[in-house]
């Protein structure tokens, strides 16, 4: 087998949809965006809009920002637990049960 006889498997790769190319193709005419409105116009990006609610940017503080919900991390070296391993500390053989 060569590089050059590589190929992907039958069906894997589908042909690119070309819209916009008459009626009979099945996505002519508004070429699948529907009829009307915003989205259905070229150059529109919707972004931060959350349907009439609120959106993110809108409803955190301007400045710094509290999580309520974050967790705490405690940073512990591989070297830490070696040097807790060789004292007697812990005991590498001793499986932790999980919490249920």
């Amino acid at each position: 087998m060569r590089l050059n006889e590589l190929s992907d498997n039958k069906g894997a790769v589908r042909p690119r949809k070309r819209v916009g190319r008459g009626i009979g193709s099945g996505k002519g005419k508004t070429a699948g965006r529907g009829v009307k409105g915003q989205k259905s116009r070229s150059g529109v990006a919707i972004k931060g809009f959350e349907g009439g609610q609120m959106p993110i940017h809108r409803r955190l503080p301007k400045r710094g920002f509290n999580n309520i919900f974050r967790k705490t991390f405690n940073v512990v070296n591989i070297g830490q637990i070696q040097r807790a391993i060789d004292v007697g500390k812990l005991d590498p053989g001793q499986r932790s049960q999980p919490s249920s």
